[in-house]
Parts: C-alpha cells; structure tokens; sequence
C-alpha cells in the first residue's frame, strides 16, 4: 500500500470553487485531507474577499467560511487542480455566473484534476466539459447529466482522464484519495523513462 505521509502535497495549491448553499462537508472533509497531505487549498468564488459563504448540512444552515480568493483574480495557471463541493444551491448559483464557468472550462483546458462531487457537476455542462465523459453525480441529477451526453456510472467515484466525480458525502474518502493519487502524479516523471 502507498504511503501519503503528511508532505505527499507539498508545494501543490489546489482552487476551491463554491458560494452560498454549498455542503458544508464536501468542502471541510476534502479541504482538511488536502491540507492534512500538505497542500495549500484556497477558497475562491464570485462573493467579494473575506464575504461569508453559506455552508449547508442539508436543508440546514451550518457554519460560514470566508472568501480567500474573488474569481475574478483566480488564474488555472496558478493551481494544480479544481475542487467543486456540491450542495444544491452552490452549483446552482455558480451556474449564473459566468466567472466561475469560465474558470471551469479554462482549467480543463489546462489539462489539470477538477473534481466535483455531489450536484457540482452540473457545472461541468455549463462549461462544456460533460459531454463523451464518464463520470458521476448526485442521483437525482443523472438525467441532466445524460441529456449533457455524459456517461453516468452509479460508483463512489469515477475517473475520467484529469476529470474526478463522487455522487455524496458518503463517497468522500474514495473522492479524496482519487484527488490525491491525482495530484501526486509528477508531469515531468513521464520524461525520466523507466525506473529500474
């Protein structure tokens, strides 16, 4: 078995994406894992720096986290990969904005890791990125996401090239050991050749 100790992410600075209604554990529980493995995670979102994001357990208000990064300044460039916590209401949201959407499809064209959970990949038809893909999402949402032309799997979590998708809270520790073995591929070892 690997061994991710605490430094296996250091040095790697991971975008999170989201806005008022997000589910709260689907932004704590991968964000404290990434940061746990060493990364730096950011929370950005089209909410102004230092502006309350809503979390949500549910129907319930949970607690509220402070804008680290406004979307307008986020650049994929400066990231190694794309977080989108779900809840019914944040993708909704990111949705209308056109920012966030832009964001999306400009990091998958950067060819880096995104990975959504729950209602998040609605966002990912927005930006284009759904379609021929296999991936998965919260249950509900499986229509929206075929009429997309994706391929929805009913797994805890399904990889499709840089592209991670998880259908619930549940599914969080699949999601976030696929967002780190994802992370922990070096680009340039594929230049190295084989090792003995």
């Amino acid at each position: 078995m690997e061994q991710s100790g605490n430094g296996a992410l250091h040095g790697k600075k991971v975008a999170v994406l989201m806005t008022d209604g997000v589910e709260q554990v689907e932004y704590t529980g991968p964000r404290n894992f990434l940061e746990q493995h060493g990364a730096q995670v950011i929370l950005i979102s089209p909410k102004a720096v230092g502006e309350a994001v809503q979390g949500m357990h549910h129907d319930d208000k949970g607690d509220t986290f402070p804008v680290e990064m406004h979307i307008n300044d986020a650049r994929p460039g400066d990231f190694d990969a794309l977080l989108l916590p779900g809840g019914e209401q944040n993708p909704l949201a990111l949705r209308k904005s056109p920012e966030s959407i832009a964001f999306i499809r400009d990091f998958y064209a950067e060819d880096k890791p995104i990975a959504a959970i729950c209602h998040a990949p609605w966002t990912l038809i927005d930006a284009g990125i759904a379609e021929s893909k296999n991936l998965t999402s919260w249950p509900e949402i499986q229509d929206d996401m075929k009429r997309a032309g994706a391929e929805w799997v009913d797994q805890e979590v399904v990889i499709d090239e840089k592209l991670i998708t998880s259908r619930k809270p549940d599914d969080i520790p699949a999601f976030n050991d696929a967002l780190l073995k994802a992370l922990k591929v070096d680009p340039q070892a594929a230049d190295i050749g084989p090792s003995s």
